[in-house]
């Protein structure tokens, strides 16, 4: 029998509805044996997410503030979907253990963890699957840094002799039984780690979106679903700012060559996006699967003749930024010129100080910083590949009015990447959009 990973996101598991949601879609296939669940998001605009209201009550108790407030709204949330489900649960000797552990000085991850072991354990006795807690088989190192070596071990012993099991997402320990998180988001790590210890066919992620789209929905409407994509294409989406799945989650699966697909909780019937290493020959491909922006980017451009001809030239300035442990999202070299694209945010605490340091070892030609910019990559293997699409994408911006700072394309030709004034960037994105076939 196939074996299928099933991750519910924070707004698939937000109360006792969408708990029956989940049960239906799992009951729709037996190879879903195995589910990893986020903690409950919001249900409405205005309603915190149990993870915030976690990180609440610890910023409390470090500050001697009472966080019997918190706790409380924190024990509703979870009774509102014991109640729904009718589960006896015991809830309150739970929720006593998290009011001694904000008691003892924890730390954020300990605090914020319970979010998603509490929603696993509801939702292990809801489907009357084996509850499996990551404490014991989600290994980090003294570091807080992923083993992924040992987690795949642990993870496949502790998993493989089991017909169903829940996973709580978000979290494991390291040797010493300390807790360590991932990023917001990490429950999609999580899933995908699950996938690639027990070697499941198919990993799901299910989310409040019908799948990834090509554009973000609050500046183009209505933006089309990609239906297939591949692995380094979300890679980049994601790092470029698509919010559908942790940018990590990829690896694990990927490396084990798992496809991944997105799916929608309240529209099951919809095939979502299905991500892979290599799209079938037979399968009808986007060449440009989606376009995705980053804001808050500067440009630091330096010119020297000939600095081509300078031997270690790029290396020293490589090296100066390294030194100031700064890094940067893309270095474009041409004859004269060295153009560093940084985060804004990087560097601003070291601006002046770094300018003046290559004007003491370098002595270029003209130093100078351009700011509020914006990073928009287009993306699609195949579309790289046709000239015509580039054409097409650098037109919509001259003919928008658009200034161009940065034109990037890697040797790789995985993506397009532009600069803009960050002031355009919505106005960009659209007309980037409307060329997309």
């Amino acid at each position: 029998m196939r074996t299928v990973v099933a991750k519910f996101g924070g707004t698939s598991v937000m109360d006792a509805d969408h708990f029956r949601k989940v049960r239906e879609i799992i009951a729709q296939d037996e190879c879903r044996r195995f589910i990893v669940v986020s903690a409950p998001g919001k249900r409405f605009p205005e309603d915190p997410k149990v993870t915030d209201l976690l990180e609440r009550a610890w910023q409390q108790t470090t500050e001697g503030q009472d966080t019997e407030e918190t706790v409380v709204l924190i024990r509703d949330r979870f009774f509102g979907i014991m109640e729904g489900l009718q589960l006896d649960f015991p809830l309150e000797a739970e929720i006593e253990k998290l009011r001694k552990l904000l008691r003892s000085s924890p730390t954020l991850d300990e605090v914020v963890s319970r979010g998603e072991y509490l929603n696993a354990r509801l939702m292990a006795q809801f489907l009357g699957f084996t509850f499996v807690d990551p404490e014991w088989c989600i290994s980090f190192d003294e570091n807080g840094k992923l083993d992924p070596v040992l987690t795949r071990r642990t993870l496949s012993a502790a998993l493989r002799p089991l017909s169903n099991a829940v996973i709580a997402g978000f979290y494991g320990t390291d040797l010493t039984g300390r807790i360590h998180t991932f990023s917001r988001g990490g429950s999609d790590v999580t899933g995908s780690l699950v996938a690639s210890a027990i070697g499941a066919d198919l990993y799901e992620n299910w989310t409040d979106v019908p799948g990834l789209l090509a554009a973000d929905p609050r500046i183009v409407p209505n933006p089309k679903t990609v239906r297939f994509m591949s692995y380094r294409e979300l890679r980049t989406l994601s790092y470029m700012g698509a919010s559908v799945l942790h940018t990590d989650a990829v690896l694990p699966v990927s490396d084990t060559d798992i496809p991944v697909n997105i799916r929608n909780t309240n529209h099951p019937e919809d095939p979502g996006t299905t991500i892979v290493r290599k799209i079938p020959r037979e399968t009808a491909k986007d060449p440009i699967v989606g376009v995705a922006g980053q804001n808050g980017m500067s440009v630091l451009q330096i010119e020297k003749v000939m600095v081509s001809d300078e031997s270690g030239f790029s290396a020293i300035i490589l090296d100066i930024l390294k030194k100031r442990q700064l890094p940067f999202e893309q270095c474009l070299t041409g004859i004269d010129t060295v153009t560093l694209v940084i985060r804004s945010s990087l560097l601003s605490s070291c601006r002046d100080e770094l300018i003046e340091e290559i004007r003491e070892q370098l002595n270029p030609d003209f130093l100078g910083v351009k700011e509020n910019l914006s990073m928009i990559a287009v993306i699609g293997e195949m579309g790289a590949e046709n000239s015509n699409a580039n054409v097409r994408i650098l037109t919509s911006l001259i003919q928008a009015g658009i200034p161009i700072s940065t034109i990037n394309q890697g040797a790789g030709k995985l993506n397009l990447l532009i600069g803009v004034p960050e002031e355009k960037y919505a106005e960009s994105i659209r007309a980037i959009y409307s060329t997309i076939d």
